[in-house]
């Protein structure tokens, strides 16, 4: 397994790859994945899109990361806003690389993968802060949080109910850039 830095051409042209591993991690069906192919598209295009990929020898895609720098405007970036104080606000979003999707293929879980894609992303930028959700969950049973609490995330806002879906999201953050690991 390698990982590769993307561009936005790269993945364009991989995006029926990136929409299987999605669709495999979140457990989304493909009219939720039709969806997600039209905000993807539209990422592409954001200031400072960076994106990287895990693939194995053969060339399959077995989990990608990608994200941008947030800015007002931003969908995503708006209701964050919104729910922050001035201070928080100021913290968090004055410059900040938006961790937009982060992903592993279910049967290649659990190797560090989520972690070597997160840490070579955010090597990839140079904003100040990170910020990403996710929805609530058990974080002693999700790998997703665990990942996030031993890279240093801290809870943002909790709770967060963002229009259109109906779980509740925690918004966590770090400065950057991420420590070297522990050996």
């Amino acid at each position: 397994m390698r990982l590769v830095p993307w561009t936005p051409d790269d993945l364009a042209r991989r995006m029926d790859d990136v929409l299987s591993v999605f669709g495999e991690a979140m457990s989304y069906q493909p009219p939720a994945l039709a969806v997600r192919r039209g905000y993807i598209s539209t990422h592409l295009q954001r200031p400072h899109f960076r994106a990287i990929a895990t693939v194995s020898t053969a060339g399959h895609l077995l989990g990608f990361a990608y994200g941008y720098h947030s800015e007002p405007g931003q969908w995503w970036h708006d209701q964050v806003s919104a729910v922050l104080d001035g201070p928080a606000r100021q913290r968090w979003l004055a410059d900040c690389f938006e961790v937009v999707e982060l992903h592993v293929r279910p049967s290649a879980q659990g190797h560090g993968l989520g972690e070597a894609q997160l840490r070579a992303l955010l090597a990839m930028t140079p904003a100040a802060t990170t910020l990403l959700s996710t929805p609530e969950a058990d974080e002693q049973a999700s790998r997703a949080w665990r990942l996030y609490r031993r890279t240093g995330f801290e809870d943002v806002s909790r709770h967060l109910l963002f229009p259109g879906d109906p779980r509740p999201f925690a918004v966590l953050g770090r400065s950057l850039p991420l420590p070297f690991p522990q050996p």
